[in-house]
């Protein structure tokens, strides 16, 4: 890559991001690398030497020993990566060094024995989980634990009647040829590629087990209704193991029971609707299942319901290509799990044209929801629902359940109690509620919500708001309060800024 002055000029136009980093001289030249390395694990990007931290262009001396020295730092990398260096020669004699990376599949790179990564526009070690995802990706498709063969699995162990309804409706909608269309099992498991040299794959498992095993304990859904905004007391909670497709209807059936319903009538039809819309729940579901990294054996795929939201959970990351702040852009499909993937096609309950989070997003937008809001850890990838009959009365309420009175909760009685409150709830968290909420947030809730800034002050809404239980409509009009008392500043732009405790 022929680098000149001018480019220089248009990276040094703004401070350091996750793609840029300025260097004084290569007396940084280590740093430099390892930030290098975070670049070749994550988009790409640039590193300069010869520049002020602002952006400054110093320029520096260059002789054959600063080459040397740069070409052995490369060889240290591995794999070993393509990288463009460039020497810009600028009016006042000296250079700007300028070393360039580009995306690519052979990530993770490690240098001198340790992988990096960045964090905005800071250079941190990565971890061994995420460094171990990294590589499992660049092993694929031979590597992929949904393909790997399991020689104790046998055709016994599966359900063939879920096996076979899902040939029926994929030839009925169009997505598996009609040749497909078999009463013999083994026939069909290879038809959908589930079954190699007479071996069952571990993604024949997932979909069609007919029980739990020992051999796949990932192979687990959660699920818990938690009294109030918090997991400190739970009112319901559930295990099951098995097929995807079981643990589907399971985490429908908990949601049916756990979600408040409300009627409209068109024409002669009674439409029922759950405060968060069935098909977002479902799609969440699915895409729970279909992205677990199954490779990892603890954790599970969870759903937990509370007074005020949903979260849908599963073990793993959104790719990094993938902007998980921004769900309108995440509008591509890529299946951590293909197999799995394509046994949900077939059923058409997955689309391959990445239209989940779309559906996600438009089927709230419908009911009159807040867009779902979608966070990707270190571990794990969350969906969270608002809901649209969250109110603070019963809040209190959830909230002062005893773990005795929980224990119970399922009961006749019970179930009266539950269904009182349901019919005090509004049909929508109008913003005047929302409002009246923050009103009421007590003073120990606005210093748990400054003790977390003081701790995480590069925190989205969306992480504060999942922290503290509420709505980021919430939260938006507490941090208001909050900047306008002068408790709270915003330092910096809104993409790479930071909150600022000002007591």
């Amino acid at each position: 890559m022929n680098i000149g002055v001018e480019y220089i000029k248009q990276l040094s136009a703004h401070t350091e991001t996750d793609s840029v980093e300025f260097k004084r001289s290569t007396g940084q030249l280590e740093r430099g690398m390892e930030t290098l390395c975070a670049f070749l694990n994550g988009d790409g990007g640039y590193v300069l030497f010869g520049m002020g931290d602002d952006g400054t262009i110093i320029g520096q001396q260059v002789a054959d020993s600063t080459k040397r020295q740069i070409a052995e730092c490369i060889r240290q990398f591995e794999p070993f990566p393509l990288v463009d260096v460039d020497y810009v020669t600028l009016e006042n004699g000296l250079s700007v060094i300028v070393l360039s990376v580009v995306n690519n599949r052979e990530k993770p790179y490690i240098y001198k024995g340790r992988p990096y990564t960045r964090v905005e526009s800071t250079t941190v070690a990565m971890s061994q989980h995420q460094y171990e995802t990294m590589l499992s990706y660049r092993n694929q498709p031979l590597g992929r634990w949904e393909t790997q063969l399991n020689a104790n699995l046998k055709v016994s162990d599966l359900d063939e009647e879920e096996i076979l309804r899902t040939v029926r409706v994929g030839v009925e909608k169009g997505r598996l040829p009609e040749v497909a269309y078999t009463n013999n099992i083994e026939d069909a498991l290879c038809r959908m590629n589930l079954m190699r040299d007479g071996q069952l794959t571990n993604a024949a498992f997932v979909l069609y087990a007919n029980g739990a095993n020992i051999d796949y304990p990932q192979c687990l859904l959660r699920m818990a209704r938690f009294a109030g905004t918090t997991k400190e007391v739970f009112i319901d909670e559930r295990r099951v193991e098995g097929n995807a497709f079981r643990m589907l209807d399971e985490a429908m059936q908990f949601c049916f029971k756990h979600l408040s319903l409300s009627g409209e009538v068109k024409g002669l039809i009674r439409e029922e609707r759950l405060s968060v819309p069935y098909k977002a729940l479902r799609e969440a579901v699915v895409n729970a299942l279909c992205h677990r990294e199954y490779q990892t054996i603890g954790g599970s795929v969870g759903l937990a319901i509370f007074d005020n939201r949903v979260e849908v959970s599963n073990i793993g990351h959104i790719p990094d290509r993938l902007d998980a702040s921004n769900p309108h852009e995440m509008t591509l499909s890529i299946p951590y799990n293909p197999l799995i993937a394509k046994g949900f096609y077939y059923r058409q309950l997955f689309e391959n044209w990445g239209r989940g989070i779309r559906l996600m997003v438009d089927e709230c937008k419908d009911a009159g929801l807040e867009a779902p809001v979608f966070m990707s850890s270190e571990y794990q990838v969350t969906a969270i629902f608002y809901r649209n009959d969250y109110s603070e009365d019963k809040s209190k309420l959830s909230n002062n359940l005893s773990v005795k009175d929980t224990a119970n909760y399922g009961t006749t009685e019970d179930d009266k109690i539950n269904d009182k409150l349901s019919d005090k709830l509004s049909d929508k968290l109008s913003d005047k509620l929302s409002d009246k909420l923050s009103d009421k947030l007590s003073d120990k809730l606005s210093d748990k919500l400054i003790s977390f800034i003081e701790n995480n002050s590069k925190a989205t809404l969306e992480e504060m708001a999942m922290y503290m239980g509420v709505s980021v409509r919430v939260i938006r009009y507490r941090l208001k309060k909050m900047i306008d008392s002068g408790k709270v500043i915003r330092v910096g732009a809104r993409k790479n800024g930071y909150w600022k405790v000002n007591i």
